[in-house]
């Protein structure tokens, strides 16, 4: 089932032309490798399907309903969720404040009134979480500062995940991690897609890409290179996409 269309969208920052007439077509449950170099259009394009950017031409329409008009909260609440490579974590509080974190949960004063933070539902829930992930997180109640690369990658899956979305988009999740941390995110990234969840991964690396996509898409000078199927395709030719040598 066809989740996300990008039709011939086009995005320009004053006289430059970042992204120029592209498509784009995401399925649901399966795993999508966007790469290219740097100023390629990546980070662009997926502002634009967050609602974070506007478009300056083109339709982008997830599950059937186009986006046009349509705010980054009102685009997640149909269930399209991004993590940054920054990861967007507040390093001085616990798991469950960053999971739940603009979105906790509250009590009902007399059953009508809202009243303070449900502290308790945030922890069980974020608890439910991340023992459905099988994750390795030595405690709820720690500051996630104090976490390897790897554990605050996952608590970012887990703050994703928890609002039941239907795409998932990852910007460079596996860089600078130690080859044990980029083993468990991949697994992450499979577990995504068996749930049925649709994901793109926007990658340099591209042994974690062939390692974990269905698909991979070249992206370059804002237009789309090449789409391919991972297991049909080598990396020597996904590179000559990167480079233009095609």
């Amino acid at each position: 089932m066809t989740l996300l269309e990008v039709k011939a969208v086009a995005k320009h920052f004053g006289a430059v032309q970042v992204l120029n007439g592209v498509d784009l077509t995401i399925e649901a449950g399966t795993v999508t490798g966007l790469v290219g170099d740097n100023g390629a259009g990546k980070s662009t394009l997926m502002k634009t399907i967050t609602g974070l950017y506007g478009t300056d031409g083109g339709e982008i329409r997830f599950d059937g309903k186009p986006m046009t008009g349509l705010n980054p909260g009102q685009r997640r609440a149909l269930g399209i969720e991004m993590i940054y490579q920054d990861l967007a974590l507040a390093r001085q509080q616990d798991v469950a404040a960053n999971i739940f974190l603009g979105r906790e949960p509250v009590k009902w004063a007399f059953g009508i009134l809202p009243g303070f933070v449900d502290k308790a539902k945030m922890d069980a829930d974020a608890r439910k979480m991340i023992d459905r992930l099988g994750a390795r997180i030595p405690s709820i109640h720690r500051p996630v500062g104090m976490f390897s690369g790897g554990q605050q990658q996952t608590v970012a899956i887990a703050r994703a995940l928890t609002f039941n979305p239907k795409l998932v988009i990852m910007d460079e999740p596996t860089a600078a991690l130690a080859v044990r941390e980029v083993e468990s995110v991949l697994k992450l990234i499979r577990q995504m897609r068996d749930e049925g969840i649709a994901v793109i991964l926007i990658s340099h690396r591209l042994n974690d890409v062939f390692e974990v996509t269905d698909r991979i898409v070249v992206l370059r000078q804002g237009r789309i290179e090449a789409d391919l199927q991972t297991g049909k395709t080598q990396m020597r030719e996904v590179v000559g996409y990167i480079v233009g040598a095609h």
